[in-house]
């Protein structure tokens, strides 16, 4: 959503990058291009006026750090203006005394209240809660029906019954004391614009039921629109914060830079996808860095930490340190990382990918045809493939879909990497053996242990590494992996 305007960020950073010091024309000059950005963007004017005079103060005030050249000064407090405008801190969700915490989600029809509902109540249930799904849009057809659905992928319950929204919200509440459901999240009904009958609704039931947080679903592809909505629904309701959803779309992303500044209510949560785990807490300051190209390590981490098993990624990379790494292991590691998401936003979150690489098309059914090219060996053929010769790449590329160079591109890639890990001559046995010293000792484990500098020096690594995939100046080459036969097969 943001990639037009990091664009236009990182063209005027990178212009101030050249100038030994900043003169005030200076700094009015890159002031009126980052308002224009921002503008591009759909951000309100009035956000963007008071962003402005913020940054202008602050670059002209008498706050410099003398560590720090003219354009990482700029680009400092930039940052810090942004992380301010979106909110300054993650909004954390306290639980009541006295169960059940009870969620109303509000919205226009469309917004995709009944979907985010259920991320919500997924959201509740991997922090230990046991939620209840209340379903009081009676208005659009088949909305309960799509709320059970998903509620059953999520294994969490959904009450209704065909009654009125306000007596199936005040059942809700009911049920959820007699079911012992510690959070309540009530989904209303919502209409294609604001009318005094949809604002009367969700009073009456958010009377009845007594919110502890009341959010507001906004579609952030409305741009300005989602701003007068805010508005609308806070007059009447109270809001305590936004769920804004497909923040994976390729509007501007004025709403989010704009709903918090005018509202004055924070963005709690953020969706970024169709699937019931696209959807996170909202970070201000991650969202600041993925604007100014910085990247997300600590967003990136978290998603490596909820998709990969931590034992089983510790085994693996012992084998892989002790040339063991067999495909099968390899396929278990793919597998794994298609559950962080597409691979093009992994490469978003990384600080300092080259932008012609973040650009790049990255086509998500290459892991397919890798994983088809290894499901189509044999068990012996995954554990020794060097028993794979041309009759073998001919029948496991028939029965993958790919070509026998497809086959030989990807045995020849694998049989690389072993290779470098042989290398390091057995150290993933040394990580082993540290780790249940540490043990005995009664220190608190880490993941795959600590390699300390001389077990490092002892295991014979090679002075320079040539990793499969990099070239001389250290930078990622992709064409080093084939294309397994490339996106347009």
């Amino acid at each position: 959503m943001f990639d037009a305007l990091s664009d236009r960020f990182e063209g005027i950073f990178g212009r101030l990058r050249g100038k030994g010091r900043l003169s005030e024309s200076d700094i009015d000059e890159v002031l009126r291009e980052i308002r224009m950005a921002l503008l591009e963007a759909d951000v309100n004017f009035q956000v963007v006026k008071t962003f402005q005079d913020s940054v202008k103060a602050r670059c002209l005030g008498a706050d410099i750090h003398q560590a720090l050249n003219p354009a990482q000064q700029v680009i400092k407090f930039v940052h810090e203006e942004l992380v301010s405008t979106l909110g300054g801190q993650t909004m954390k969700v306290s639980f009541a005394s006295k169960p059940p915490t009870v969620v109303m989600l509000a919205g226009l029809q469309g917004a995709g209240k009944t979907t985010n509902a259920a991320k919500l109540a997924r959201w509740f249930k991997s922090q230990g809660r046991n939620p209840l799904l209340v379903g009081a849009d009676l208005q659009r057809p088949a909305a309960v029906e799509q709320l059970r659905t998903l509620g059953a992928q999520i294994g969490v319950p959904v009450f209704s019954e065909p009654s009125d929204p306000v007596a199936v919200a005040a059942a809700g509440m009911a049920e959820a004391a007699r079911t012992g459901r510690d959070v309540v999240i009530c989904d209303t009904a919502g209409r294609l614009a604001i009318d005094e009958a949809l604002m009367q609704q969700v009073r009456d039931i958010s009377d009845t039921i007594s919110p502890h947080y009341t959010f507001l679903v906004i579609d952030a592809m409305t741009g300005q629109d989602a701003v007068g909505v805010a508005l609308a629904f806070h007059e009447k309701l109270e809001l305590d914060g936004i769920i804004l959803t497909k923040l994976d779309g390729d509007a501007r992303g004025g709403a989010a830079l704009s709903v918090k500044e005018v509202v004055g209510r924070p963005i709690a949560f953020a969706s970024t996808g169709e699937k019931l785990e696209d959807f996170e807490q909202f970070h201000p300051d991650r969202l600041a860095s993925r604007i100014l190209g910085m990247g997300d390590m600590v967003t990136l981490i978290e998603k490596a930490e909820e998709a990969f098993d931590q034992g089983e990624a510790e085994k693996a990379a012992a084998k892989l340190l002790e040339g063991q790494f067999t495909l099968d292991d390899f396929l278990d590691q793919m597998q794994q990382l298609k559950k962080m998401g597409p691979l093009k936003n992994l490469m978003g979150l990384m600080p300092g990918m080259p932008k012609e690489v973040k650009d790049a098309e990255v086509d998500d059914r290459q892991i397919a045809r890798v994983e088809a090219i290894i499901t189509s060996m044999t068990v012996e053929e995954r554990t020794t493939p060097v028993i794979i010769d041309g009759s073998r790449r001919a029948r496991i590329a028939k029965g993958s879909g790919t070509s026998p160079n497809d086959v030989a591109n990807l045995l020849k890639q694998f049989k690389e990497v072993q290779s470098l890990m042989k290398g390091l001559g057995g150290l993933g046995s040394k990580m082993r053996k540290n780790k249940r010293k540490d043990t005995k000792k009664g220190k608190k484990g880490r993941g795959g242990g600590r390699v300390t500098e001389s077990a490092a020096a002892k295991a014979k690594v090679p002075k320079k590494l040539e990793l499969p995939g990099l070239n001389d100046k250290g930078e990622l080459d992709l064409s080093a992996f084939g294309d397994f036969g490339g996106p347009n097969r």
